[in-house]
């Protein structure tokens, strides 16, 4: 009888598929540098009884558990002719072993190597935290050569960042050869974003693709959405759909070289595209600039008070990569921000979002603020949704949930328009 033969007697079969399961689980999880000496099995079957009585040399007296001298078992398969050892004659039955602690030091040796390889150092401080590890390892399928082929073509675009107003698609023909490498959905594009969101919020990046809600403030939850993505992008100096939602803005002082750009007394938009590729030269420094929520107070306020207005900027709801681009750069030129939104939940994030971010101060935007539109404003509508902290007077958001009353901007204009008048 061949040794294939015998072994397939000894130990083969469906009978004795469970026994031959839990030895190979004991040589799977043997500790790491370590030799499996002894093997306790337990729960025996009458059939798996027998079979490791006849393994062992025992008699065939049936007992629950047998403990197995993985030494002497190996020697008598190695003299008998039906197997090198134990183990081999398990492997050779249902295949190899894998021994889990040995694959376990390998894989990290490889990751680690993906992560040492990284040159550019925010790539690499990225994939140091658990949740930039934990993307790369999700972008690459679990692959340690897949994931340095991916970190070699971020570190090509993110070489070239931050730009100066280079559209994505050129940046990415540019750095990679294909146009479209970097569109959404592309791996190379989501650990690149991933570098620039935890460069500009180390303590916000989440590493989620969840896309955040219209009106909700993107920081505060999970990065995501077409917004959010193009935000980032801006923030690197790369244009993404660049003439969608412009920003709207009034009466922005900028030096006089430019002072004909937009004519003052009249709403104007900028794209993200201008004020990326000839951000005006803004003459704010220590000057109020108003921001405001709806489109229809600056209306108003261009209709009331024409070139006499103070600096005024639209958000338009929460603000997308234009309204933050000009943010930012208001903030930097030195102008003193000072918003305003409307009396509901959805403002308020609104709010949280303009003051962390651009460093703005609460213009008629408090508690005192509020209770007085309560008493005066007979059109308020009912308070829906969940209750939010405004970060600059926490007694607003009492206030508000006190009295269940949402009141819009637009309701409030007498009294927003005395502040804007510079005549």
């Amino acid at each position: 009888m061949s040794g294939d033969a015998r072994l397939q007697r000894l130990l083969g079969g469906d009978h004795l598929a469970s026994l031959r399961r839990r030895l190979r689980q004991r040589f799977e999880r043997a500790p790491l540098d370590d030799t499996v000496d002894h093997i306790r099995i337990g729960d025996l079957g009458a059939e798996e009884h027998a079979a490791l009585a006849s393994l062992l040399g025992r008699p065939q007296r049936r007992t629950k558990s047998l403990r197995i001298d993985v030494r002497s078992v190996d020697g008598a398969l190695q003299r008998s002719g039906v197997a090198a050892s134990l183990r081999d004659a398990l492997e050779k039955l249902d295949g190899p072993i894998i021994h889990l602690a040995g694959t376990r030091l390998r894989l990290q040796t490889l990751w680690s190597g993906v992560i040492d390889g990284c040159g550019d150092p925010g790539l690499a401080g990225l994939l140091r935290t658990p949740t930039g590890i934990g993307l790369i390892k999700r972008l690459a399928r679990q692959d340690p050569g897949a994931a340095t082929q991916l970190c070699r073509r971020a570190e090509e675009v993110l070489q070239r960042l931050p730009a100066n107003g280079i559209t994505r698609s050129q940046l990415a023909a540019d750095a990679l050869g294909d146009a479209h490498a970097l569109d959404n959905g592309q791996g190379t594009a989501a650990l690149v974003l991933a570098v620039w969101r935890q460069t500009i919020s180390p303590v916000a990046y989440e590493g989620s693709e969840t896309p955040a809600e219209p009106k909700d403030d993107p920081d505060a939850q999970p990065a995501g959405g077409a917004e959010r993505v193009r935000d980032i992008w801006a923030r690197a100096g790369v244009l993404v759909n660049e003439l969608a939602r412009p920003a709207l803005f009034l009466n922005l002082p900028m030096r006089k070289a430019e002072s004909d750009r937009w004519p003052p007394g009249e709403p104007a938009y900028a794209s993200l595209r201008s004020l990326l590729r000839s951000p005006p030269q803004w003459d704010v420094a220590d000057r109020n600039v108003y921001i405001c929520e709806n489109p229809n107070l600056l209306a108003i306020a261009a209709d009331r008070w024409g070139a006499d207005c103070a600096p005024l900027v639209c958000t338009d709801g929460m603000p997308a990569a234009a309204q933050r681009c000009l943010l930012s750069h208001l903030a930097q030129a030195g102008a003193r921000l000072c918003y305003h939104g409307d009396f509901d939940w959805p403002g308020l994030r609104i709010g949280n979002h303009v003051m962390r971010e651009h460093a703005a101060e609460p213009w008629r935007f408090g508690a005192i603020d509020y209770l007085a539109a309560v008493r005066t404003t007979p059109s308020s509508a009912p308070l829906e949704g969940r209750a939010v902290e405004a970060s600059w007077d926490g007694a607003l958001t009492v206030a508000m949930q006190d009295h269940q009353a949402a009141i819009a901007e637009e309701a409030l204009a007498a009294s927003l328009l005395q502040d804007l008048d510079e005549r």
